[in-house]
């Protein structure tokens, strides 16, 4: 799923900025690729870890090497569903709204990549779902939000 989301993000921003009539400045250039990141990184991707955890909980329970029926992946579910609506009012709210959404999912994201280095330290858990894709995206996005956020704020201040 995670290579799909990236593949889109990817796909987007090549098409907006190709088809952009605004110059293609540092500033603008970082914000259209901010923009995807947030709103399909964040914002469909929520959405999506949502509707697994709501309404599959079982699968997802066993594609990350949890025991089916607990109650906590409603609650996780809730969290991906409040981030992903926070990643999709980014395509509409703009400034330190974006901040707020990076910061946000990245505590949610490094808390829990802990979780899946913890799930396999303690219960050997190598499901694909704790120690595969979803742990990798878990360390990465963040990382490249921050670069992003970073390298946009700095070249909006230098134009």
């Amino acid at each position: 799923m995670y290579s799909i989301l990236a593949a889109v993000t990817l796909a987007g921003v090549v098409l907006h900025l190709a088809f952009d009539r605004r110059e293609k400045t540092l500033a603008r250039v970082a914000e259209v690729i901010l923009l995807y990141v947030l709103a399909i990184m964040v914002g469909l991707n929520g959405v999506i870890a949502f509707i697994g955890h709501a309404f599959f909980a079982n699968q997802i329970a066993l594609f990350i090497g949890w025991m089916p029926g607990s109650p906590f992946q409603f609650e996780i579910a809730v969290a991906n569903l409040a981030f992903g609506v926070l990643g999709l009012l980014c395509i509409v709210i703009r400034g330190q709204f974006w901040t707020a959404v990076v910061i946000g999912q990245s505590i949610f994201y490094w808390g829990a990549a802990y979780g899946h280095i913890h799930q396999y330290l303690l219960l050997k858990d190598t499901a694909p779902g704790n120690i595969g894709g979803p742990f990798y995206m878990d360390i990465a996005v963040p990382v490249v939000m921050i670069a992003l956020l970073i390298a946009y704020r700095k070249a909006v201040k230098n134009s």
